[in-house]
């Protein structure tokens, strides 16, 4: 059994609360395994204060391994940048995630959320084109000598998901990193690889590119146009966990799809889908 299933995880299938946050700012954390799959320290944890307990991952600062281009050590702030984000859209379609110290130092500390094992957000099929409900994303290979569709489910939780990602910059978006809960509420997790000046949007979730922006995303991205206004709290707030460079890219990437009205397309210069897609 693998070590983050050894205490019971905490269900949570609707957005943050205030209490989630100050459970996770201020509780007690106790290590009681470790995510081996993770390429970083995942560590999974118990958080308890005033009476409150729940499931968490730390993931401490010193556990972070290197990466080209990233600077080091940044990928906690960038996790808990994201869940601001996320938060300013309205969405709650990140955990409640914060920055903190713990048995092995600053981390990132999240709320872990236990998904629906029956929920169907991904598939391969062997039709040329996605079925009723679906997207797709493009050929996989499944073995040497066949290849099949990759398609994803087409929900409004899952472009809102696909709309964050491109306003965060996305480098790693994988299946794995979808967590649906079982009142149909989605998470998206894993958000270290964010936020870069250039364009490093890698995603299984591409099958709008292009597509023109529902209402409902437009008018998120004008919200968030305001909120990142210098000066603003949200802009304040990202500058404490992002450079100057890196805040500035954001702005300038919910102005694009302001003004396209459309779903980014892939670059051509930087692989689209992630690997290992899951």
């Amino acid at each position: 059994m693998p070590a983050s299933e050894r205490i019971p995880p905490r269900s949570m299938s609707s957005p943050s609360t205030p209490q989630d946050a100050e459970l996770l700012a201020h509780g007690e954390l106790t290590v009681r395994g470790q995510v081996r799959e993770a390429s970083n320290a995942v560590l999974y944890c118990s958080v308890a204060h005033e009476g409150r307990e729940a499931a968490c991952v730390y993931k401490p600062v010193a556990g972070e391994q290197p990466l080209w281009d990233f600077p080091d050590g940044t990928l906690a702030q960038r996790e808990v940048a994201a869940y601001e984000i996320s938060e300013a859209t309205g969405w709650g379609l990140v955990p409640p995630t914060v920055l903190r110290d713990g048995p092995y130092g600053e981390g990132m500390v999240q709320l872990w959320i236990e998904a629906d094992p029956g929920a169907r957000l991904l598939a391969l099929t062997e039709d040329e084109q996605p079925g009723e409900g679906w997207k797709a994303v493009g050929p996989a290979q499944v073995d040497e000598d066949r290849t099949a569709l990759l398609v994803h489910a087409d929900t409004p939780e899952l472009r809102r998901l696909a709309v964050l990602d491109a306003v965060i910059n996305n480098g790693d978006r994988k299946g794995g990193h979808l967590l649906p809960a079982p009142d149909g509420h989605l998470y998206g997790i894993d958000h270290g690889v964010t936020f870069h000046v250039d364009d490093k949007l890698r995603t299984l979730l591409w099958g709008w590119a292009g597509e023109e922006l529902p209402a409902e995303a437009a008018g998120v991205l004008d919200g968030l146009d305001r909120s990142l206004a210098p000066g603003a709290p949200l802009a304040t707030r990202l500058a404490e966990l992002l450079t100057g460079a890196e805040v500035a890219a954001v702005r300038a990437r919910v102005g694009t799809l302001r003004a396209t009205g459309r779903h980014p397309e892939p670059s051509g210069q930087w692989p689209a889908i992630p690997w290992p897609p899951v």
